[in-house]
């Protein structure tokens, strides 16, 4: 007769000590090497999230451009007088007569310009569970590919979609979200198979670094490519890289070591005996109860959330406040904006580099994933508290914005990979769920932001600061609180004996 028993605890105990220490014959017969395949796929990763927060966030420098500033510039000052229009049929939403030749300018007030931020954040909520599965399920390369394609399509598609009306520009903002969702849930699959234990946060973090880098590069160079072409440029130049992109992805990235054809032979031996431990050849029934009542996975989203509410912070509206401060050109908000993005790509990658050598050195994973976490999230928040107050300096107002986007990026290697460590069999799922709770911040947090910059003209950053700083510091108390390193016990594997 056959029942089913979970292994004895001494058996657990030598198991699962490996679920987060590779065996150190294995670290010493292959050490990491950056012209390994592995790291090969982390670059590709670096590129596709590149692609795909470049075209995320370029609308956010190219509103600069878009939108007739004179006319709302007193609503981000002191001014008294009343917003414009908000009604989707209002003159808010018809183009300025321009000689031609000339990109349209938009009269959109701050709310409406926040809808139109956030509205791309709406897709993303649907798929971002979806994705995450459906990479576990049928790979990575799949639904990470034809998600770049379709959001690279949407991008070169948005000039006209503006210039049919605010309703089509919403729209295709949407189903560009769709696409990115699946991205952003779903790229955590490819280190299920093919991220040792002790470099998952090295290789992690320099995948998810690409986010960084595209905001970077899209802030920066959007700028200089609004003020020579117009506007327009920016969305088809960076599709028209997503769609070089896509091609990439599909010719070099494969699901695992096994299917790939040009891995050597010995490092695949390598990886596929680091994660014998992890990861089971069969597939297993998600445990959904017991995923619902785990309070480290809850601690994982709420955390989540709060970061990413700041991280929209930086990605919206840094262009629009300092463009609304200092009162500087397209060009040179472009080049300023850009600045605490390099930084923070920066610090992303060797924070990486960091945890995987404190790991080796015997760290408890769960401390340090909450010292990363703590790094990314209470300095930066404070630093932008005290933005509003410091608005005279230009130089203080410049290093504190750099510091704390610099900093925040320090979360990859904290909350946003725990999942890897809680539950490595089922971390794309429960990933792309923390992702897709998360996800609610990036609908609400320039929604609620562009609302509290028309109703309080004197004291709109303030606010905005301070709301954010709040939902960071519970967030952050939750994790602290509830978060852990260890393998779950609804994640571990079940053995078929026979008594």
């Amino acid at each position: 007769m056959a029942t089913m028993t979970e292994l004895s605890s001494t058996e657990e105990k030598n198991k699962y000590s490996q679920d987060t220490q590779v065996d150190e014959k294995l670290i010493l017969r292959k050490a990491p090497s950056l012209c390994s395949t592995r790291y090969g796929i982390a670059f590709l990763a670096h590129l596709c999230n590149f692609t795909i927060m470049a075209q995320n966030v370029i609308m956010n420098i190219s509103m600069v451009t878009m939108v007739n500033s004179t006319g709302h510039q007193s609503q981000f000052n002191n001014s008294t007088e009343g917003p414009p229009v908000d009604s989707f049929g209002g003159p808010n939403n018809a183009p300025k007569s321009l000689p031609e030749g000339k990109a349209p300018v938009y009269d959109w007030s701050p709310q409406i310009q926040g809808i139109i931020f956030g509205s791309i954040n709406y897709g993303m909520l649907l798929t971002l569970v979806p994705g995450g599965y459906l990479a576990g399920r049928v790979g990575t390369k799949r639904v990470l590919g034809f998600s770049l394609f379709g959001s690279s399509i949407l991008g070169l598609f948005t000039p006209l979609a503006a210039d049919l009306g605010l309703v089509f520009l919403i729209a295709t903002r949407l189903l560009q979200g769709l696409t990115q969702g699946s991205v952003f849930g779903g790229q955590f699959a490819l280190w299920e198979r093919w991220g040792p234990p002790h470099e998952r946060s090295r290789l992690c973090s320099f995948a998810l670094s690409g986010m960084i880098m595209g905001a970077f590069t899209a802030i920066l160079l959007g700028g200089v490519i609004s003020q020579a072409l117009g506007w327009p440029f920016v969305f088809y130049i960076f599709g028209g890289i997503g769609c070089v992109c896509c091609l990439l992805w599909f010719v070099l990235v494969y699901d695992d070591p096994v299917s790939h054809p040009w891995i050597n032979v010995t490092e695949k031996e390598y990886i596929i005996s680091s994660l014998a431990q992890q990861v089971s050849s069969s597939k297993q029934s998600l445990p959904i109860k017991a995923v619902v009542r785990s309070l480290p996975f809850w601690s994982i989203c709420f955390c989540s959330f709060s970061h990413l509410w700041l991280i929209n912070i930086f990605i919206v509206y840094t262009p629009t406040y300092i463009s609304s401060v200092f009162h500087v050109n397209i060009r040179d908000n472009g080049f300023l904006s850009a600045l605490p993005f390099i930084v923070a790509w920066v610090i992303g990658v060797l924070g990486g580099h960091l945890a995987d050598f404190l790991l080796t050195k015997n760290f408890r994973i769960v401390t340090v994933r909450k010292i990363a976490t703590v790094l990314g999230i209470l300095p930066p928040s404070a630093f932008l508290v005290a933005l509003p107050y410091l608005t005279s300096s230009y130089i203080t107002t410049m290093t504190l914005l750099t510091l704390a986007c610099g900093l925040s990026s320090l979360c990859q290697t904290g909350v946003y990979i725990n999942a890897l460590d809680i539950a490595p069999r089922y971390s794309s799922f429960l990933t792309g769920a923390a992702r897709g709770f998360a996800q609610i911040a990036a609908v609400l947090a320039p929604t609620v932001s562009g609302f509290l910059l028309s109703q309080d003209s004197e004291f709109g950053w303030r606010n905005v600061f301070l709301l954010m700083f709040a939902i960071n510091l519970l967030g952050l108390l939750i994790y602290l609180i509830f978060g852990e390193g260890d393998v779950q016990d609804w994640a571990k594997e079940r053995k078929l004996t026979r008594l």
